[in-house]
C-alpha cells in the first residue's frame, strides 16, 4: 500500500514538472515572436512581416532545436558515450562538404537537391566514424570525441580548400554561421521533414535504449543490433543535413541537452524524449533571443552563443567524469 501510494504521488509530480517545462517553453516561443528590430505593432505592414519572418523563424527554432537535441541523444546511445553528438564526430562538417560539392556541381540546384547532397555526405561520414569505432579498441571515452573532432577538422579543411579554389568561401562561412536571420517563409519549409524523423524516433525509442546497452545484450534479447544502428545513423544524418542546409551549424546542442536531462532523469530514452525536445527548443530560443537583443539592431549568430555554452558544459562534464567516474 505504501509503495502504491508513493507511485500515485510520483506520477502527478512528474506530469506537473513536464507541464511546467512545456509552459516555460511556450512562453519563450511567444516571446521570440515579438522580439526584433522591426516594429510589427505600429507599422502598416507589420503583421505581414510578422507572418513572413517572425512565425517561420520561430517554427524553425522549434524544429531545429528539438531535432538536433534528439540526434545528439541517439548518437550518445549508439556509441555509449556522453561526449558524442553530430558536431563532435564530424557529421556536421561532412554535411557542409556535401552541400558545397552539390553547389559546385549543380550551381542552380534547388534546396531539395542541396539537402540530398548534404544528407548523403553526412551519412557517409557518420558510417566511416562508426566503422572506425568498431575496429579500434578505445580505453577512454574522451578519445571518441577527440577523434571525431579531428576528423571534422580535416573535413572542414578540405571544404575550405575547395571553397577557396572555387570562390565559394563566403558561402561556406554563411552556411556554417548557424543563424536564423535568413529564415523566412518559403525557406524554412524543408525543416518539416525533421518532424517526421522525430516521430520515428518516438516510435522506436525502446530499440535505441536496448542498443545502447551494447551489442551482446541487444542480440541476446532478440534485437537486430546492426539494423538499429543503421537506422540511427540514417536519422542523424538526415536531421544534420536538413538543419545544415536551412540553418547552418548548431554546435554542441546535441551534447548539452541530453546530458542536462540525464543528470536529473537517468538514461531512459522514451521517458526523456519529451524533456530533450522542450529543453532543446528552450536553449535554442533563449540563445536566439540573446543574439537578437545583445547588440540590437545587429544580430549575433546562434552558433556563437551555443559554442560558448557548449564549451562550458563540455568542461563541466570532463571535470564531473574525473571526479565521479
Amino acid at each position: 500500500m505504501e509503495i502504491a501510494g508513493k507511485r500515485r504521488f510520483r506520477k502527478p509530480t512528474e506530469r506537473g514538472a513536464l507541464a511546467i517545462g512545456i509552459a516555460v517553453t511556450i512562453g519563450l516561443v511567444v516571446l521570440s515572436l515579438f522580439v526584433g528590430v522591426y516594429d510589427v505593432w505600429s507599422t502598416e505592414d507589420g503583421w505581414w512581416m510578422f507572418f513572413i519572418t517572425r512565425v517561420p523563424r520561430t517554427i524553425a527554432l522549434i524544429l531545429a532545436g528539438a531535432a538536433m537535441a534528439i540526434s545528439g541523444l541517439v548518437m550518445q546511445l549508439m556509441t555509449q558515450n556522453r561526449f558524442v553528438e553530430p558536431s563532435t564526430v564530424g557529421t556536421t562538417e561532412w554535411a557542409g562538404l556535401g552541400l558545397l560539392v552539390t553547389m559546385i556541381l549543380f550551381p542552380g540546384a534547388s534546396i531539395m537537391v542541396r539537402m540530398i547532397g548534404a544528407i548523403g555526405f553526412a551519412f557517409f561520414g557518420t558510417i566511416v566514424f562508426f566503422m572506425f569505432l568498431r575496429r579500434v579498441t578505445l580505453k577512454s571515452s574522451l578519445i571518441v570525441p577527440i577523434i571525431g573532432i579531428m576528423l571534422g577538422a580535416v573535413v572542414g579543411s578540405v571544404s575550405t580548400f575547395i571553397a577557396l579554389q572555387t570562390d565559394q568561401l563566403q558561402n561556406v562561412g554563411r552556411w556554417f554561421s548557424g543563424s536564423f536571420t535568413e529564415v523566412t517563409r518559403g525557406r524554412y519549409e524543408p525543416l518539416w521533414a525533421v518532424l517526421l524523423l522525430l516521430i520515428i524516433v518516438f516510435f522506436i525509442a525502446d530499440r535505441f535504449t536496448v542498443a545502447g546497452l551494447g551489442k551482446e545484450v541487444a542480440t541476446n534479447v532478440g534485437l537486430n543490433y546492426n539494423a538499429v544502428i543503421f537506422t540511427g545513423v540514417t536519422i542523424v544524418a538526415a536531421i544534420t543535413g536538413v538543419v545544415t542546409v536551412v540553418i547552418g551549424s548548431l554546435p554542441f546542442l546535441g551534447l548539452i541537452v541530453p546530458n542536462m536531462v540525464s543528470l536529473f532523469r537517468g538514461d531512459n530514452l522514451r521517458t526523456n524524449l519529451p524533456w530533450v525536445c522542450i529543453v532543446g527548443i528552450s536553449i535554442v530560443t533563449v540563445c536566439d533571443i540573446i543574439g537578437r537583443t545583445i547588440i540590437m539592431p545587429f544580430e549575433i549568430p546562434v552558433s556563437l552563443i551555443l559554442g560558448v555554452l557548449g564549451a562550458i558544459v563540455f568542461v563541466f562534464l570532463l571535470v564531473r567524469q574525473r571526479r565521479y567516474g
